[in-house]
């Protein structure tokens, strides 16, 4: 079976953007591109939502193509061109890339039968509202917090207000720290496995 792993930047107040979806707060540096570079070389597959899948489309399949291309620009591009997609959207009939997958409706049903499929693993990048339903179906296996494995980057700001983490649920997802690193930007990773 495949793991379903989640990657959010956060701030230290738990928010992953601000009132207005802003991310500009986000800090980011060559060490924390590189790691989130190897990160990414271990799947094949992205989930996104419909927001983050199209902030994503209007950026990443030209930006190797900019001339003021950074080294990161250029690797995630090239990752981003050649892994699957899978978009979650009930509005979105269909898109422009052959290699997005639209899923509307049984989520759960249909992850299930994403991670049973043959591959490396999944990845949600952002998409906050898809990391709530998936993890409320306790299908997310990895999160990494980039402040979901899950992994996040816990970024050196107080917002204040804006979009939470995690909305209020009845269910208690219980955590493992697997690791964490500190980057030179201020930014700490902390990668957790639901348990």
């Amino acid at each position: 079976m495949r793991k379903l792993v989640s990657f959010l930047h956060i701030s230290l107040d738990g928010f992953v953007a601000g009132p207005n979806g802003e991310m500009d707060w986000v800090y980011v540096g060559e060490d924390l591109f590189d790691y989130a570079g190897e990160r990414t070389d271990q799947s094949d597959t992205a989930l996104y939502g419909r927001v983050t899948y199209e902030l994503m489309e209007s950026y990443w399949p030209t930006a190797a193509n900019k001339p003021d291309a950074t080294r990161h620009d250029i690797q995630h591009s090239k990752w981003y061109n050649s892994v699957k997609k899978v978009l979650v959207s009930r509005t979105m009939k269909n898109t422009s890339s052959k290699s997005t997958r639209i899923i509307r409706e049984n989520l759960p049903a249909e992850i299930e039968k994403l991670k049973a499929e043959p591959g490396k693993e999944i990845v949600i990048f952002g998409s906050p509202a898809v990391t709530n339903l998936l993890s409320e179906a306790g299908l997310i296996d990895e999160y990494w917090l980039f402040h979901i494995v899950i992994c996040a980057f816990v970024n050196p700001i107080l917002l204040g207000n804006g979009i939470p983490l995690y909305r209020s649920t009845n269910n208690n997802v219980k955590l493992k720290l697997l690791f964490s690193k500190a980057f030179d930007s201020g930014v700490v990773c902390l990668h957790y496995e639901a348990r």
